[in-house]
């Protein structure tokens, strides 16, 4: 499926990391989270997986700090290397506590991507922004994941871009009917339910459901590009 994302436009993958309390996450990845570990995931599978992936495209790993503290940064940066993953996203990690991993993180060549929540303060904002790497992941509204809230993100877009140069992703809710109106000011979007949901259809076969979110992908691409 990962490869079939890449041939469909997809140009970063998240690869999220299944934890039991994802406290970011609605209850369709939540759902997946559940599955995931009940059906006996390992941190070993991701790490096999990604080899196999990253080669082929851009990948980061997202994944709540729980298991990144308990095996420690070095450890997940040592693998990541090896897998050829180019990054982190970690939700529940805010600035001030991301601090001492970033020097880490840059010696390493990697990525540890930077949130921005529409209740900033602008002065927060230009904190945050002033060492984005990569990308910068604004979230569309505040609450969870695939809940299709929607907010006046213009204002907040135009305060980032006066501080920075780094690109704008807008993720939260983003779905083949939002995604055009979510697009507006960034250069990027940010897609999980939508295509969680797909995955968790016990009505699809393998081949059904990689079909369906590869068509999904690319309705998205050419929407926000249109």
């Amino acid at each position: 499926m990962a490869l079939a994302l890449a041939e469909a436009g997809v140009d970063t993958l998240e690869l999220g990391m299944p934890f039991s309390d994802p406290v970011a996450d609605g209850p369709v990845i939540e759902k997946a989270n559940l599955r995931a570990l009940q059906n006996g995931f390992k941190l070993e599978h991701l790490f096999d997986a990604s080899k196999q992936i990253a080669p082929h495209i851009d990948t980061l790993w997202m994944g709540y700090f729980n298991p990144f503290y308990h095996k420690g940064m070095d450890f997940f940066i040592d693998q990541a290397k090896q897998s050829g993953v180019n990054g982190f996203i970690i939700p529940d990690l805010p600035l001030e506590e991301a601090r001492p991993y970033k020097p880490m993180m840059k010696e390493a060549n990697l990525s540890l991507i930077d949130f921005i929540a529409p209740t900033d303060s602008k002065e927060r904002i230009q904190e945050i922004v002033t060492d984005a790497q990569k990308f910068i992941y604004l979230v569309a509204y505040a609450g969870i994941t695939g809940s299709g809230q929607s907010e006046d993100l213009q204002p907040i877009i135009t305060t980032i871009k006066e501080y920075t140069k780094t690109p704008v992703y807008v993720g939260f809710g983003v779905d083949q009917n939002t995604a055009k109106e979510k697009a507006v000011g960034v250069d990027g979007v940010i897609v999980g339910s939508a295509f969680v949901k797909v995955l968790l259809d016990d009505g699809l076969n393998n081949t059904q459901k990689i079909t369906k979110i590869s068509a999904l992908a690319k309705e998205i691409k050419e929407k926000i590009n249109e």
